[in-house]
């Protein structure tokens, strides 16, 4: 039999080829001849052609969005989600095989059945987390699937870490019910000002997709203009976000700048560590971009954002210009991070409270704000901030640098525990955005432990599935595959899919194998420079010290994962039997 497979999951393409690699590799097993596309709006040349479509006995379909299927007009189609296909692939196959019918009509027949489109509820959203790697697109698959099942319209605006993807049009905007906002980070609402709104954390809507729809529809807000804010009792715009919420965007604009930096100071030490101190060469050069440009670049860019997240625009400049005072009184990232929030709040108090003509209140955003907002910083970090915190990171920087071997364990061992407790949630961003800070100071031995333990999870899970296959079903032993994949990135949400199932095992073993981790790279005294690339950036001379150990550290920490795991799972037959099903 020959098989067409088309996945189309645009807001998740980890779902994508997860799911093609796993009917692909079904299909072999029952015999079949397959050609499989990873469907991709920005690759239409990837598509399969014409003629294989017309070889194909039937074409399978997993799709979470509206996609055209008039291409596959006249054929055998069967359409399924991915978390159909994800359950038990031979079985699905079959049932497909069996039930694919010629289609001649427009894609997605439910809807052509369904309620009329005034009454069907219109939802547009935007997802976005502070590295917009794996949370962003994980959360708007999850809410893309259960908006399939709810019978909601939904289109879905990834704002990753390559810009925004699929773009909400103005016109969805203006036909929405209400609008979603899935963000870890502040993001532009400019464009939604006037519409219904609510607001929660991408984790929240990868593990209550359903839930959240549904209270956005109930509960969203109208989302007031500036001139009617000012006065209002706190809707939309006024609710209070926290101010985790507000470092958490000043890390994520300033990540770029670190990995940037970070790989080519790493390059610089490819002519060897002391290269750099020679004028004129290649090495010296690279150490100028990344340590004497790039470097100098952080602490500003997290003390901007951090006060753009609060004050929007107007906040931006005084926020860079406390940062880059920070930097210059040596009061480093916690300097800056309460330059950012001095800028931040000043700016959006001045916007508040000063009252001005209707003549000149145009100025306020362009003169007024930054103006007064960047002396009130400017004075207080010189005069109040500045001595005492720069006082404060020179000692954190002497302790880390001179502490004893217990005290390097157990700061590995607690960076690497919080790296794996949330996996991309709150806790595991804080200890890596203290990692990071760390690195504009020259510290570079908790980047090293916390890279190192974030990896463990994912890696631990796809060994577990390799030691006790039989204790996984194979859409679980084809997700392993993946998680190891993305753990050897350093993308720690790889886990995720285990931990969401079965938490109060998956998040123990975890935390047991970064916990290891952290301490083994701490007590080997391994430093990095490159706050990102999981274990790619070993492929860059000097980019770590003691590559060795710090290769042991993770494999150490990721067998202790696994094989923990792979103990404490139960087998597939009792997890039937605990949920009421029938074994085979």
């Amino acid at each position: 039999m020959k098989l067409a497979i088309v996945t189309a999951c645009p807001n998740g393409m980890v779902t994508s080829v997860l799911c093609a690699r796993l009917l692909d590799a079904a299909a072999q097993r029952l015999g079949w001849s397959t050609s499989v596309e990873v469907f991709d709006p920005q690759h239409p040349e990837n598509r399969l052609p014409a003629a294989t479509l017309e070889a194909a006995d039937w074409i399978l379909v997993v799709r979470s969005g509206d996609i055209d299927l008039s291409r596959f007009s006249g054929k055998r189609i069967f359409l399924a989600t991915p978390s159909e296909a994800l359950r038990d692939s031979e079985a699905f196959l079959l049932r497909g095989a069996v039930e694919a019918r010629v289609q001649r009509v427009e894609p997605l027949p439910v809807q052509a059945v369904s309620t009329p489109a005034d009454a069907t509820p219109k939802v547009v959203a935007v997802t976005a987390c502070p590295t917009g790697v794996a949370h962003t697109f994980m959360a708007a698959e999850a809410l893309k699937q259960a908006a399939q099942r709810l019978g909601y319209e939904l289109k879905v605006e990834t704002q990753g870490s390559v810009g925004a993807r699929d773009p909400l049009a103005p016109e969805a905007i203006a036909a929405a019910d209400v609008v979603l906002l899935a963000t870890d980070i502040e993001v532009d609402t400019a464009r939604f000002v006037g519409k219904r709104v609510f607001r929660c954390g991408t984790g929240v809507a990868l593990k209550q997709a359903e839930a959240t729809l549904k209270r956005a529809l109930a509960e969203g807000q109208v989302l007031e203009g500036k001139a009617s804010a000012e006065g209002s009792t706190g809707k939309a715009k006024a609710e209070p976000k926290g101010a985790y919420k507000h470092l958490l965007t000043g890390v994520s604009y300033m990540l770029p700048m670190v990995v940037a930096g970070g790989l080519l100071i790493a390059l610089s030490f490819v002519f060897g560590i002391e290269a750099f101190k020679e004028e004129g060469t290649l090495a010296a050069v690279l150490m100028q971009i990344g340590g004497d440009a790039a470097f100098k670049l952080m602490v500003p860019l997290l003390a901007g954002y951090i006060a753009y997240s609060i004050a929007d625009r107007p906040g931006l400049a005084p926020g860079m210009i406390g940062g880059l005072l920070a930097s210059t009184l040596g009061a480093g990232f916690i300097g800056g991070i309460i330059a950012g929030f001095l800028a931040g709040y000043s700016a959006r108090a001045i916007n508040r409270w000063a009252k001005l003509p209707p003549s000149v209140e145009a100025l306020k955003p362009i003169l007024i704000i930054p103006l007064l907002s960047s002396l009130f910083t400017g004075l207080v970090m010189i005069y109040v901030v500045g001595k005492p915190v720069a006082g404060m990171l020179a000692s954190l920087t002497a302790f880390l640098d001179n502490m004893g071997t217990s005290n390097a364990i157990l700061l590995g061992l607690l960076l690497g525990g919080m790296m794996c407790v949330d996996l991309g949630g709150p806790i595991n961003k804080a200890a890596y955005a203290f990692s990071v800070g760390l690195l504009a100071s020259q510290s570079y031995a908790p980047m090293a432990a916390t890279m190192a333990a974030g990896m463990v999870p994912p890696i631990g899970m796809g060994i577990a599935t390799l030691l006790m296959r039989r204790k996984f079903a194979q859409s679980e032993r084809e997700a392993g595959k993946a998680a190891l994949v993305l753990g050897l990135c350093f993308i720690s949400e790889g886990a995720i899919p285990f931990a969401a199932k079965d938490p109060l095992r998956v998040i123990p073993a975890a935390i047991a194998g970064g916990a290891l981790t952290g301490a083994l790279s701490m007590y080997f005294g391994c430093k990095l420079m490159a706050p990102h690339g999981g274990l790619f950036v070993m492929l860059i001379p000097n980019a770590i010290n003691h590559a060795l150990y710090y290769l042991l550290a993770i494999v150490a920490g990721s067998l202790l994962t696994g094989l923990l795991y792979a103990v404490l799972k139960r087998g597939a037959e009792q997890e039937m039997v605990l949920e009421g099903g029938r074994v085979a």
